[in-house]
């Protein structure tokens, strides 16, 4: 996976979500935080907030939907006959009561060589476990048992809401500072320029919003890697903590198979592995290396 796509993490659909909602209300001259005097900080701080949050949680809303779309997930249904969708089945739904989830979650199976599974969804009850059909396919049983045992926690934790609240956050102040740091530098509102000033204003503010998106993709990671930790001791709760090992084991062994098909930005932050990386590039990584998460699983209390 190139080192670009670390930046963006599960932000692509946000990006997009809050860029259209500057650039629209831009075209429109909906800037209700602009003053003769200057800017209404406490307005432009509810303006951020409300549409901040806004796109945030449109990405959550449509998480699940998304993930269907974007990777081919097939359901799989409750009432299969199938033995090999079954015993998928089976196990989701034993880990879900394992960890009382209020609902059954949706259990799906999408076609990719990659050795991989991802959770998400807008709440616990409604919420998607999707496996790889290499995962199956490669992967024992106890393995598989760790794998999915690691998406429950991800759901039990309710870890796709609070990736929503800190993502919501960054969007905000994103927001907030981009267009303070515009108005500052555009003069904005002086001198006889105004339609030219307004320009500039829009640009600084596209600008300014890329670069604090990145930098605030940064914390995300971080908080992300932080998750993934509290995910694998989830695992060998649910699964058992040899087998969690195990599965990291055999998720480290293949590394090297990839699908760039199914390698979507929105969603490797949610897979249960990825490339692992050192040094400067680790501030990008929604996963922490798998050797240190073997490790930490190891160093563990049972």
């Amino acid at each position: 996976m190139a080192f670009v796509k670390r930046i963006f993490l599960f932000l692509v659909i946000n990006f997009l979500v809050i860029t259209m909602i500057s650039i629209v209300m831009s075209i429109f001259n909906i800037q209700p935080y602009l003053e003769q005097s200057g800017i209404d900080y406490k307005g432009l701080l509810i303006f951020c907030l409300i549409w901040g949050m806004g796109g945030a949680f449109i990405s959550l809303a449509l998480s699940r939907v998304t993930a269907k779309w974007m990777m081919g997930v097939k359901l799989i249904d409750p009432k299969t006959r199938d033995p090999y969708e079954k015993e998928v089945l089976n196990t989701v739904y034993g880990l879900a009561e394992k960890a009382r989830l209020p609902v059954m979650p949706q259990v799906g199976i999408y076609n990719s060589p990659e050795i991989n599974a991802f959770a998400t969804g807008p709440t616990q009850r409604r919420a998607l476990v999707a496996v790889s059909s290499g995962l199956l396919n490669k992967m024992d049983q106890d393995q598989v048992q760790g794998v999915l045992g690691h998406e429950i926690t991800h759901i039990s934790n309710g870890d796709m809401v609070t990736m929503a609240l800190l993502q919501g956050i960054i969007n905000a102040f994103v927001m907030f500072l981009a267009r303070i740091l515009a108005f500052i530098l555009s003069g904005f509102g002086k001198g006889d320029q105004k339609q030219g000033s307004q320009a500039m204003f829009f640009i600084f503010t596209m600008v300014f919003q890329i670069v604090f998106m990145i930098l605030g993709s940064i914390v995300l990671a971080w908080y992300s890697r932080r998750r993934e930790y509290r995910a694998d001791a989830g695992g060998a709760h649910l699964a058992g903590k040899n087998k969690m090992i195990h599965a990291l084991e055999g998720l480290k062994a293949t590394l090297n198979v990839h699908d760039p098909v199914h390698e979507k930005e929105s969603l490797q932050a949610f897979k249960i592995s990825n490339y692992g990386r050192r040094g400067f590039a680790m501030l990008f990584a929604s996963h922490p290396p798998i050797e240190d998460r073997i490790a930490a699983l190891k160093n563990s209390r049972d």
